[in-house]
């Protein structure tokens, strides 16, 4: 892992005093009143500089917890009470709560879609505003930012990150075979898959099982192969939809992932077995004894799902890498992720600012990531309060990464991110509907 100079004991009792500070020093390149991120500054009506923050955000139970014992440095130190809810139907809420005047001061997106929603009506202060943009930029993940900028500029920033590109193993299992947890290409990994193969062994295990979202996995696949063979800016061409659907560069991906998913042997069971295993059971065959497969790609979350004694010992008995470029497309090391974007809805509030800028901050969710099951998104954040090994060597994957892209799908219109795309790979998958003919169909349904 690369060294990450720790600024907590430099910063520890200056981030919330220089927050406010920012207030008075940085001036908006679009002052001009009028209310509105676009032409001024958000009002939601709350009072400002009453010591007191409100939070909406989708997390609860043990996350909500954990975010809140993240948050006490902050108000121990600025005496700003902070209250946060968290509810389970955030998108819709976070709307109600804005269209009916009792916006929270500061909303946590996790997905871009509906933080647009609410930029396109000049409900959310853009963060050149209120932050210092390229200290920010430089300490974040390469191209984190990118997934919440609208129209130019960037609304949010993250205070969260999910890391999608990663390969699991079973480690006893994986390192009796001598197999490489280090493979340069998805073409060497091919071929380790192909030994395992050789073996007996069937090499992957799949799922996309997940009731009416079934076929999402589907969707993280495409996006992985899309940064790998054409890169970020062909990505991002067709995330927003500068590209059409039915590009033969999209067309090329879908055929790629079926040599991946529908070669006899390759994944357990086959396409049939794929669509109907819940995802979060796909991986257990791998602490069979003996293990029924060997690989696994799916999203820093899924340890979650490891069997009880697994979890307990997961450095012994998990290893993960990378799931590696592209031989003759992007070079370098993409990573596919997600995140919660926090967002100022209360632009003039000096509480607020200070909040904002103590969350979005490499000093920001050391109690948080030392519970667990949370990464944060900047290079400088100090790996060592991580809980275990193999959080910090996801950590150093995404860390390392050449560029970072957000999960596409939640990037693209609601009726083909979670519509379109999803019943596409489903049909794709079972053998019904060609490449070609499942990305002219969601190019079809494209909204207007």
């Amino acid at each position: 892992m690369s060294a990450r100079p720790t600024r907590r004991a430099v910063m520890a009792g200056s981030a919330a005093a220089a927050a406010v500070g920012l207030t008075g020093c940085l001036q908006n390149p679009n002052a001009g009143g009028g209310g509105g991120g676009l032409d001024g500054y958000v009002d939601n009506g709350s009072v400002d500089g009453d010591k007191k923050v409100t939070i909406l955000g989708a997390f609860s139970g043990q996350e909500q917890t954990a975010f809140r014992e993240s948050l006490k440095p902050f108000t121990d130190k600025t005496g700003i009470a902070v209250e946060y809810t968290g509810d389970t139907d955030f998108t819709t809420v976070v709307k109600q709560k804005v269209n009916s005047g009792d916006a929270p001061d500061i909303a946590l997106f996790p997905q871009p879609g509906s933080l647009f929603e609410l930029v396109a009506q000049g409900s959310i202060q853009p963060i050149d505003t209120y932050l210092d943009y390229d200290a920010l930029n430089a300490s974040l993940i390469p191209g984190f930012l990118e997934s919440a900028r609208y129209k130019g500029r960037v609304f949010g920033a993250p205070m969260r990150m999910a890391c999608k590109s990663l390969i699991w193993y079973p480690r006893p299992a994986y390192e009796a075979g001598g197999y490489s947890d280090a493979p340069a290409t998805m073409q060497e990994l091919s071929g380790i898959a192909d030994q395992i193969k050789g073996t007996g062994i069937t090499p992957w295990t799949d799922g996309w099982g997940a009731e009416q979202a079934t076929g999402w996995v589907g969707t993280d696949w495409i996006e992985e192969f899309m940064l790998r063979v054409h890169g970020p800016e062909v990505y991002d061409d067709w995330v927003y939809h500068r590209m059409p659907f039915n590009d033969p560069k999209v067309v090329e991906v879908f055929d790629i992932l079926g040599d991946l998913l529908k070669t006899d042997g390759n994944v357990l069971g086959g396409p049939t077995t794929i669509l109907n295993t819940p995802f979060a059971d796909a991986p257990l065959v791998m602490f069979d004894d003996p293990p029924k497969a060997l690989l696994h790609r799916q999203g820093n979350f899924v340890t979650g799902f490891f069997p009880d004694e697994v979890q307990k010992n997961l450095d012994a008995e998990v290893g993960v890498f990378a799931m590696p470029p592209w031989e003759g497309g992007f070079e370098g090391q993409p990573i596919l992720g997600g995140g919660d974007l926090a967002a100022l809805l209360n632009g003039n509030d000096p509480d607020s600012i200070a909040l904002m800028t103590f969350l979005t901050s490499p000093d920001f969710g050391a109690e948080w990531a030392q519970a667990g099951g949370w990464l944060s998104p900047h290079k400088t954040f100090d790996a060592s309060h991580y809980p275990d090994d193999l959080t910090r060597k996801i950590a150093e994957i995404a860390t390392d990464a050449k560029v970072f892209r957000y999960d596409g799908s939640d990037l693209m219109p609601k009726a083909v991110g979670s519509g379109t795309f999803w019943t596409g790979m489903v049909e794709w998958l079972q053998g019904s509907k060609s490449s070609q003919q499942v990305c002219d169909d969601i190019e079809a349904g494209w909204p207007k």
